[in-house]
């Protein structure tokens, strides 16, 4: 009798298990969940690198070899509205994806603002991810099209060069922030607004450092050209546009809190 007695208890207790061990199989599953996430969103940021040099290539090609347009206003009329449209597959992308980014300035602003370890996240991984994406494709396109060209120059000293290009930086998260502030719903409209600010930004600067705004696509041609390593290329298209990315997301920061503050805030004003 003794011994039924614990045999139904231990049958009683494989069947329900206790709460410590379905808090411990839940927290593995979350682990793992959040794993899988982080991985998934690491290869999308190098395929969406890719994906974006490539673009900006082809676009070129298409509208001046195929369509066989000169560099007058006719022809960079057609190559800024592919652009455009580019933009708007890309801002597609993105939602699709849940964040990818081909942008170390776009994911770097948004880590800012998150927790430390999302800071780390996107330092260690998602930004090396871009670079690795970008330079990869450069390289696939410099293998099929050897008279693409070798990307964006400096065209001016390197001071006025990492101005320009921390300046521009500052504008195009700024506003990248704001939108998401203020437009926080709508697709179209949020991203026309950042499509058309950030090709007005990049014709601004495309004389003097080629408007990149971009140090993962930049890194790439770089790489190509071998001098990825100069004080030229590290001060101008990452360190000035890091320090304007930083700058502008402690800006908006100071300027405007979180909505989930402000929204905490109106719920405690009704309910007083």
């Amino acid at each position: 009798m003794h011994k039924q007695l614990t045999q139904s208890k231990n049958l009683n207790k494989s069947k329900n298990p206790s709460p410590k061990t379905l808090t411990h199989k839940k927290v593995s599953i979350f682990f793992f969940y959040k794993m899988v996430s982080k991985t998934r969103l690491i290869v999308s940021d190098f395929i969406v690198s890719i994906i974006w040099v490539w673009n900006g290539a082809l676009i070129k090609m298409f509208v001046f070899k195929v369509l066989q347009m000169g560099h007058d206003s006719r022809g960079e009329f057609m190559r800024q509205s592919l652009t455009v449209g580019s933009l708007f597959f890309f801002a597609f992308l993105a939602k699709v994806t849940k964040g990818a980014s081909f942008n170390p300035l776009a994911v770097l602003s948004s880590a800012i603002s998150g927790d430390f370890s999302q800071f780390l996240f996107t330092i260690g991984t998602r930004i090396p991810a871009q670079v690795i994406g970008s330079i990869t494709a450069v390289r696939l396109l410099i293998d099929t099209f050897p008279e693409i060209g070798r990307g964006p120059r400096l065209n001016v000293d390197i001071h006025k060069g990492a101005l320009t290009e921390g300046l521009l930086a500052f504008g195009v998260v700024t506003i990248s922030l704001g939108l998401a502030r203020k437009i926080p719903g709508s697709f179209f409209m949020k991203t026309w607004i950042s499509s058309i600010s950030k090709l007005s930004l990049h014709i601004l600067g495309s004389d003097l450092t080629g408007g990149c705004m971009n140090p993962a696509s930049v890194m790439g041609w770089a790489y190509a050209r071998g001098d990825h390593i100069t004080k030229e290329h590290i001060l101008v298209y990452w360190l000035a546009p890091i320090q304007g990315a930083l700058l502008a997301a402690y800006t908006f920061k100071l300027l405007f809190r979180p909505q989930k503050q402000d929204e905490k805030e109106k719920l405690k004003g009704k309910t007083d």
